[in-house]
């Protein structure tokens, strides 16, 4: 018995065919509209594109608790999981752009030029944006919605909808002979791979087209960085300890911690950079890299820590800086009286909120040109950045540096402020066990106990751990560098078999200890003993 064929036309259900053809077409002109934005971009505007500004908006909008969450989750890889979370929106809108299209002519090109308009939004708030930057979103609507229209109409050809359809009549199965069908059907598939094609070949020519990156990575390998004016600072004798898998008292450069809202990094010609000083001082100041690497340079070990490091978290280095002094600089521009604060300002428009008093007064607030003996990486704000002592990096840690403003607490803000933080952003004593780590099963016996405390421009006088809240014990500090480093420390504890608890505890130079009070890292830091379990076999 032979098969019955549907006759889709006389029951006027769909002949849809394979369902996924509609979202695929829509994938790809998806495609091919962001590749042909991006490379617009790349030519015209290259600090600023509709995914980076997209980005970057998603960045800005998302409430400060939501974004600590993230950075807990992901650490320093939120912003991978952004730009992934950015594409599979992007890639489920362009799908549901095929079917909407598929389905009612027209709603589909309106779903795509809603995503232009979101993203000429973006593009057009950004800090550094340009007249020209805006032409990029527009491209990128107006490539997919071409595109669109072109692969749903040949699709209707290939595969007609319905009887009736608001397509021309050469668009239903009516106007289709049988030898016209494998036609429509290379047609579209040509189309659809032409297209696809165009997507790679367009993000190909736009990572030509946007070498910035290399060109600054390329003018970083070769420069030559000044040396220091004052004598080095040389680690002293039994600073650093022994112990296995405690962290190195010089954080590598590869292994430093990188939290801010730049969703790329931020590629910067060092010879065309300038940092202004402005504001409420005597006397405008511009500096050039030049300029910069010509004054006499002081280099320190200084440790950063970002204020959402959570108690006993990784956010948190300690480096060999090189640097001119931020006090010199303000020293030119001469600020006037009522100043209190400086807004410091990344090239790619985030601003920070530092305490005049702290860039003026001897402790070593630099202009930072090289790290650990080399130029500053790019992702640590090549080719300028700011290091303060004794403040979380939100107020003080500006990188790719551009602007000074003096003015005043009252009258500006920094980003972070805005959005619920604190404006002053002093470093607070913690501590933090490194060896062993929580959870690990360890032999009964004298079980070796180490990690790091810090508390920046103040010091640290002792550290003292205690098991299941126990006596403290005094344990091993070593020797500083600083005050504005962070110390090992050590000590050995006799365990018997059973499950433990061990906290650990810093007490500054002015004998202040850090509190056991828990409190969340917004919007000042967090507080409280690290605390880790161990199983004692």
């Amino acid at each position: 018995m032979s098969t019955p064929v549907r006759n889709t036309m006389k029951t006027g259900r769909p002949a849809d065919g394979p369902r996924l053809w509609a979202p695929a077409a829509g994938l790809v002109a998806g495609a091919a509209g962001i590749a042909a934005g991006e490379l617009t971009a790349g030519l015209l505007s290259p600090l600023v594109s509709p995914v980076t500004a997209l980005g970057g908006a998603v960045i800005d909008a998302v409430p400060p608790g939501v974004k600590d969450v993230a950075v807990q989750l992901f650490g320093t890889a939120d912003k991978v999981v952004l730009v992934a979370s950015i594409v599979l929106v992007a890639g489920f809108l362009a799908a549901l752009a095929g079917i909407l299209e598929r389905r009612r002519p027209g709603l589909g090109l309106a779903l795509a030029g809603l995503a232009g308009v979101a993203g000429l939004t973006a593009v057009v708030t950004r800090a550094q944006t340009s007249p020209q930057a805006a032409l990029a979103p527009i491209v990128a609507a107006a490539v997919t919605m071409v595109l669109l229209r072109m692969l749903i109409r040949r699709l209707d050809t290939w595969l007609p909808r319905v009887a009736g359809s608001t397509h021309s009549a050469d668009t239903t199965a009516a106007g289709q002979g049988r030898g016209q069908a494998p036609l429509a059907r290379r047609s579209f598939l040509n189309a659809m791979t032409g297209t696809a094609l165009a997507a790679v070949v367009g993000g190909t020519v736009t990572a030509i087209f946007t070498r910035a990156t290399a060109v600054a990575a390329g003018f970083r390998s070769s420069l030559k960085l000044p040396a220091p004016a004052t004598p080095p600072q040389t680690v002293p004798a039994g600073a650093s300890l022994s112990l296995p898998g405690i962290s190195a008292l010089v954080t590598p450069n590869a292994d430093f911690y990188r939290i801010d809202t730049a969703l790329t990094v931020p590629a910067i010609d060092p010879p065309a950079w300038k940092l202004k000083v402005t504001g409420m001082v005597e006397r405008e100041v511009q500096l050039d890299f030049a300029e910069l690497l010509a004054k006499p340079m002081t280099e320190r070990h200084i440790t950063i820590a970002c204020v959402s490091n959570n108690v006993g978290g990784d956010l948190i280095g300690n480096a060999l800086w090189l640097g001119w002094p931020v006090r010199e600089l303000l020293a030119m521009a001469g600020p006037k009286a009522g100043a209190d604060m400086v807004l410091s300002t990344s090239n790619d428009g985030w601003t920070a909120s530092t305490p005049l008093e702290a860039l003026t007064d001897d402790r070593d607030a630099l202009l930072v040109v090289g790290m650990n003996g080399e130029p500053l990486p790019l992702e640590h704000g090549f080719p300028v950045r700011m290091i303060v002592p004794g403040l979380y990096g939100f107020v003080s840690a500006t990188k790719w540096l551009t602007e000074l403003k003096v003015t005043r607490f009252a009258d500006d803000t920094g980003y972070w402020t805005t959005r619920g933080w604190s404006d002053h952003g002093p470093i607070k004593t913690q501590s933090r066990i490194d060896v062993p780590r929580n959870g690990r099963t360890v032999q009964a016996g004298k079980v070796q106990f180490g990690g790091v405390a810090w508390a920046q421009h103040r010091g640290v006088e002792r550290v003292e751990v205690r098991v299941n809240r126990g006596p403290w014990q005094k344990a091993q500090l070593a020797g500083a560098i600083s005050t504005d480093t962070w110390y090992q420390w050590q000590i050995g504890i006799d365990l018997t078999a059973g499950d433990h608890k061990v906290q650990v505890r810093a007490t500054d130079a002015s004998g202040q200890p850090q509190t056991e009070d828990k409190a969340p890292v917004a919007p000042d830091g967090a507080t409280g003993y690290h605390t880790i379990s161990v199983k004692v076999a």
